[in-house]
C-alpha cells in the first residue's frame, strides 16, 4: 500500500515538474497598436504566425494594448487585422524563454482606403482652367435638410481635392470658394467608392 502510494506521489511530482519546465520554455510579445495620428485601436487581431501557420491570436484592448503569452521559444512574424485597416506584418520577431518582449507603441495601422467614402473633385474657371488655392467645405446633409459642416480644405496646384469619410449612406454639399466667387454641389454616396465632381467659378483665372 505504502508502495503504490510512493509510487502515486513520485508520478504527481513528476507532472508537477514537467509542467514547470514546459511553461519556463515559453515567452510571449506584447504591443500598443495605433493609428497614423497616434490614436490607439481596439479589436485588433494579432496574430504569431510561425512557418505559415498562425500559432496563436488575440485582441487588443480599449488602449490597443495587447500580450500574446506561452509562445514557444522561436522566430515568428507577427500579423495584425482589422476590417477598416490594411493588414500589418511584422517579420522576425523572436519569442524567448521565460520573456515577454516589448514590440514597443509605435505599431502603426493604415485606413483601407477600400472601406471608406472618398469624394474628388476640381475647381474650374469659366475658362476652362484649375483654380488652385481655393477653400472648399464640405458638408453633411441631414433628412431634415440641416447641413453641419465637417472639414474644409484648399485645392492644389492643379485645382483638385479630396475628403475621406468613413463608409456610410449620406448626401454631401461641397461649396468651393476663391476671389470673392462661390459654388456648390451636393454628392450622395451608398457605399464605399470614389465619387467625382468639378465645380465651376465664376472667376478669371491668372494667366
Amino acid at each position: 500500500m505504502k508502495f503504490v502510494k510512493i509510487s502515486i506521489l513520485f508520478i504527481l511530482i513528476s507532472a508537477f515538474s514537467s509542467a514547470i519546465a514546459f511553461s519556463q520554455d515559453t515567452g510571449g510579445i506584447k504591443g500598443k497598436v495605433r493609428t497614423t495620428r497616434g490614436n490607439a485601436i481596439s479589436g485588433v487581431t494579432i496574430t504569431a504566425r510561425q512557418n505559415g501557420e498562425d500559432v496563436k491570436s488575440v485582441a487588443s484592448d480599449g488602449g490597443g494594448k495587447f500580450v500574446l503569452e506561452n509562445l514557444k521559444t522561436g522566430i515568428y512574424n507577427i500579423v495584425f487585422t482589422k476590417n477598416g485597416y490594411s493588414s500589418g506584418l511584422k517579420y522576425d520577431v523572436e519569442v524567448r524563454k521565460g520573456k515577454v518582449g516589448d514590440l514597443g507603441d509605435r505599431l502603426i495601422l493604415t485606413v483601407d482606403q477600400g472601406t471608406q467614402v472618398i469624394i474628388k473633385g476640381s475647381v474650374f474657371s469659366e475658362d476652362g482652367r484649375s483654380v488652385s488655392g481655393a477653400e472648399v467645405k464640405i458638408e453633411r446633409i441631414s433628412e431634415n435638410g440641416s447641413a453641419k459642416k465637417i472639414g474644409s480644405i484648399y485645392t492644389n496646384v492643379s485645382g483638385e481635392f479630396t475628403f475621406r469619410q468613413p463608409e456610410s449612406a449620406a448626401k454631401f454639399r461641397v461649396t468651393a470658394s476663391a476671389k470673392g466667387a462661390s459654388a456648390s454641389k451636393e454628392v450622395e454616396v451608398s457605399s464605399a467608392a470614389i465619387y467625382r465632381l468639378a465645380i465651376t467659378l465664376k472667376v478669371s483665372s491668372e494667366r
